[in-house]
């Protein structure tokens, strides 16, 4: 600043009395050869938008602010394959999942912690600390000393940068399946000193030339960027509703108050010399120049730090005037600021020029003055020296006003939710399409409570070495147990008489005729698959279930097995996991490992037997037992499918297999047919088990015996 320069050549050739007219003279220069100073601070948007454009500037953080620092260092992502679906004659459906590594600068000075983080203005950490998705995360708080990233260094080897005197966030592995596939925008609540921040410390961080001066205003936060450090000191005096005024080779704020600063007397000597009054000496600015109202942007912490604004208005008057204030505060505070700098923008739009000799050489700017036959007091604003003069420019200095109250508004906050254990349910079904299996399939659903989003699944069978990842669990389920299950009809029924209490922890919903038809309210209940049309809620997470349709698709012989704390689950397409096994896996044990974010490291798991129900023909019905004149036994029954469910042509199930084939043991000897008939010499109460015999499972047994009819 030229103040600073001329103040400074002044003091060199005169000594102290030079040193005070040079820094008047170089005041003046500053206003009639820099201009008006145009504000160059950072924009409320640019903190809110990550990018990792190389140049791309970093704001200095004080207090506690919200910000969106660029990338500055990432690998490629990494991916991971699973397979699900599949069956005879369709391929498996392949899916894959990816994590990131990289990393975000975050201030150009040290903080001291990371608070909540967003992605994709969701949380991903909660203010308990808590990760929502899957990652790893290491905070380099910006210190001189700070030592390379082990990660970083993994990849870059010598060259890695320590970036010292940068403050940033290393995410390792962070799982990218809820983010589309790619980085998300991240924003960071940052602080980097605790409490609240004045305008005074952070223009003397920022400059070894600013001097202890008036506090100025106190901060939640502040983000100092922007064209230049005159553009950030600016502002920050104009928030106060101070001025910087030189002080040897520096600069102070000064931010009087009418209240409390002492004001120094003078006389106007070229009106008292004169005899003139006080005309011509007084300059009053139009109405119409004059700013209406007074608008401040901000950013406000009661809202997540979204911008908030907040505006003060006068009688009169067109303009707005328009502060963006890269700063966090409350929405009283900038209500205040609003009509305080208001009230100031009306005071100041009278000006009184005051000539004395030159022993008031060191009246600077921003003394207080009370000039004779002037009310109230005065601030200088501008000192100058001419015809062996001083001139002086001074303003009225109005009152601060009391602080006003404010609504910050209705505030959009993203959810804080702890995420829980994940809770697994593994289960080997019948397929709910018509799809042919080749080899069995499991099922796999997964909750964690209102936190839970998803966890890494990998499985093994009957406890093999290592795992194998299948990828991303699905959408979180509906799951709950058994509380008590009363008896009913039969299966070929709507039971309603019977009915199933169940506990959970999410909601249920009746269905109607056209619901239930298209698949609505679908359950797995033990070993058996149920559908329900009335959910009645009975508190306390208990449900009671009625209007039941029991043992769907072949697995009547589950029902009325079931016990208290049976897992029930509700199925749906987008909430199932399919793994489909080769046919060699049928007999074996299946243990599935789940991986979410609040798992531990041990992970969670749970195991099922591949009995074949997924791909076994269901049990044939309709025994028939008949003995002839010869002697001879006629058996009969009626084979079902395990696709054709809808029985559409209302004629025939189709056959489902390859062949029809059929295993009978009778007694202790066992033959095959291939159709739905048998005749030969049994004696009466012999036991015949009948098996329809699928392309890669055999069906359970139709029970009967010889002698009686079914």
């Amino acid at each position: 600043m030229a103040t600073l320069v001329l103040g400074a050549v002044g003091r060199a050739l005169l000594g102290p009395v030079g040193g005070a007219i040079g820094a008047l003279i170089g005041n003046r220069v500053d206003h009639a050869v820099l201009g008006p100073r145009r504000r160059q601070g950072p924009r409320l948007t640019e903190l809110a938008v990550q990018t990792s454009s190389y140049g791309t500037q970093m704001p200095a953080l004080f207090g506690t602010m919200r910000v969106a620092g660029p990338v500055i260092w990432a690998t490629d992502l990494i991916e991971s394959r699973g397979v699900s679906g599949g069956g005879k004659g369709r391929p498996g459906v392949e899916s894959y999942s990816y994590t990131a590594n990289f990393a975000v600068a975050l201030s150009a000075r040290p903080i001291r912690r990371v608070g909540r983080i967003w992605a994709d203005g969701r949380l991903l950490r909660g203010e308990g600390g808590d990760f929502k998705v899957a990652t790893g995360f290491r905070l380099h708080a910006g210190g001189e000393d700070q030592a390379v990233d082990p990660l970083i260094a993994s990849v870059e080897g010598a060259q890695a940068p320590a970036y010292h005197g940068l403050a940033y966030a290393v995410f390792e592995g962070l799982a990218l399946a809820e983010f589309g596939n790619r980085i998300p925008q991240l924003t960071f609540e940052l602080v980097a000193d605790e409490g609240l921040v004045r305008c005074g410390t952070i223009a003397q961080a920022m400059s070894p030339h600013v001097r202890p001066g008036d506090p100025g205003a106190a901060l939640t936060g502040f983000a100092a960027s922007g064209g230049s450090i005159r553009a950030v000191l600016e502002l920050l005096a104009d928030v106060s509703g101070g001025q910087w005024v030189a002080q040897g080779d520096g600069i102070r704020l000064v931010a009087p108050d009418a209240a409390a600063t002492p004001a120094l007397a003078v006389v106007d000597e070229a009106m008292a010399a004169t005899g003139h009054g006080r005309r011509g000496q007084r300059q009053m600015a139009g109405e119409a120049s004059i700013a209406a109202s007074v608008t401040i942007a901000y950013y406000d912490p009661a809202r997540d730090y979204q911008i908030g604004v907040q505006q003060a208005r006068r009688a009169g008057g067109v303009r707005d005037d328009r502060l963006d204030l890269a700063a966090a505060i409350d929405a009283a505070t900038a209500r205040t600021l609003a009509q305080d700098r208001l009230a100031r923008i009306m005071a100041e739009r009278v000006k009184r020029i005051v000539t004395l000799g030159p022993e008031s050489v060191a009246i600077a700017p921003g003394t207080v003055l009370a000039i004779a036959g002037e009310a109230g007091r005065w601030r200088v604003v501008e000192a100058g020296w001419e015809a062996m003069a001083v001139r002086l420019t001074c303003v009225p200095l109005g009152r601060a006003g009391p602080r006003l109250s404010a609504s910050p508004g209705r505030a959009v906050r993203a959810v804080d939710r702890t995420i829980g254990t994940t809770r697994l349910a593994v289960f080997e079904m019948p397929p709910l399409d018509d799809q042919l299996l080749a080899g069995p399939r499991l099922s796999i659903v997964s909750a964690g409570g209102p936190g839970w989003r998803q966890a890494a699944l990998a499985y093994r069978l009957d406890d093999a070495d290592g795992w194998t990842s299948i990828g991303p669990s699905a959408l979180p389920g509906v799951m709950g147990r058994l509380v008590d299950l009363s008896p009913g009809s039969a299966t070929a029924l709507i039971d309603r008489r019977g009915g199933i209490i169940v506990r959970l922890a999410e909601d249920l919903a009746d269905a109607d005729a056209a619901a239930l038809d298209a698949g609505a309210n679908l359950a797995w209940l033990g070993d058996e698959l149920i559908q329900f049309a009335r959910a009645v809620p009975l508190g306390d997470g208990h449900w009671r279930l009625s209007a039941l349709r029991r043992g769907l698709r072949g697995t009547e012989a589950a029902v009325g097995a079931q016990r208290v704390g049976d897992g029930f689950v509700l199925l749906d397409a987008a909430t199932t996991r399919m793994l489909d096994l080769p046919a060699t896996a049928l007999g074996r044990r299946v243990q599935v490992l789940a991986h979410g974010v609040g798992d531990g490291a041990e992970g969670v798991s749970a195991a099922a037997m591949l009995t074949g129900l997924s791909v076994c023909p269901p049990a044939p019905v309709h025994w028939r037992c008949r003995r002839g004149a010869d002697g001879r036994v006629t058996l009969g029954w009626t084979r079902r499918s395990r696709n054709g469910w809808r029985w559409i042509d209302g004629v025939d199930a189709p056959l489902g297999e390859e062949v029809e084939r059929y295993r009978l043991t009778i007694g202790d000897r066992d033959e095959e047919v291939t159709e739905p008939r048998w005749r030969g010499a049994v004696a009466d109460g012999t036991r015949v088990a009948i098996r329809q015999m699928g392309m890669v499972a055999v069906s359970r047994p139709l029970l009967g015996i010889i002698g009686e009819e079914g």
